[in-house]
């Protein structure tokens, strides 16, 4: 499906290179049909192409030349980084964002014709392999723009599909999630410097147990609540532990802050409405 397309990373940033190698490791079409700009930064795009064997034309030609054009600048770059590439794309190509708050109808507005725009939300997991991202089409995506999608997208991590809505959602959850599990080690590593053990040691057992709870959780049928349930034993050392997490709001505390990320990705897309208009 992607053997035959061009690629163009408009934004040579971090997710973009987490594209470019799952996409060149995994030989989903090859290395120089994948084309990479940005604003200036040569020594960026040089880095790539030294790396991953990707294709170097100008600007325009990448642009022009491209069937994919994947957003990939700061979602408040996005205003001047597509009226700078306008002229050169194309009502039949597909365009992906991976800009966080940022509607598809605004895109199309930019772009001030009726190419497919699907709007994607990965997260930084993706530099190794292991993104969960959710993707979601706008009015003019078809099924096949999706399946190349998803294909792309699979090439970095696990994908779901859902509706432009719902990114929002997506967002707070699991866009901004490993942020929230490395604050969670940050508080476990002082814990643990707190309780006498070497820095080392500690990081090592708290990585192990948070890949060991996940991978339990994969099982199937597995259940946190069950999961949890089965390891406390009643008057016990997980026991005593969860009344302090539960004498602090904990379980509050993650649903009122991946709320508040949600509501942050709605804000960011109402502005970009509100300017759109």
């Amino acid at each position: 499906m992607l053997q035959e397309k061009r690629i163009c990373f408009i934004g040579a940033g971090s997710m973009a290179e987490a594209l470019i190698s799952g996409l060149v490791s995994k030989k989903l079409l090859p290395s120089q049909q994948i084309f990479a700009s940005n604003r200036g930064n040569s020594e960026r795009i040089t880095e790539l192409v030294t790396r991953y064997g990707i294709a170097a034309p100008d600007k325009e030609t990448a642009i022009r030349t491209a069937d994919i054009l994947v957003l990939a600048m700061k979602p408040k770059d996005v205003d001047s980084a597509i009226e700078g590439i306008r002229s050169f794309t194309r009502p039949d190509q597909l365009v992906i964002s991976v800009l966080a708050g940022t509607p598809t109808d605004y895109i199309s507005s930019l772009l001030g014709h009726n190419a497919a725009v699907i709007r994607t939300m990965p997260n930084t997991s993706a530099a190794i392999g292991m993104s969960a991202t959710a993707l979601a089409p706008g009015q003019y995506a078809t099924d096949e723009d999706m399946a190349i999608a998803t294909a792309i997208f699979e090439a970095v991590g696990i994908v779901e599909v859902v509706k432009e809505e719902e990114l929002h959602a997506v967002t707070g959850l699991s866009g901004s999630g490993p942020a929230y599990v490395y604050y969670l080690v940050e508080a476990m590593e002082d814990a643990g410097r707190d309780i006498g053990l070497a820095p080392e040691v500690a990081r090592r057992l708290i990585l192990q147990t948070i890949i060991g709870a996940a991978n339990m959780l994969l099982e199937p049928g597995a259940e946190p609540d069950v999961l949890r349930r089965n390891v406390t034993s009643p008057n016990g050392t997980t026991a005593a532990g969860l009344a302090v997490l539960a004498e602090h709001g904990f379980q509050e505390a993650i649903r009122a802050c991946i709320r508040r990320a949600t509501e942050r990705s709605e804000e960011m897309g109402a502005q970009s409405s509100i300017t759109s208009k």
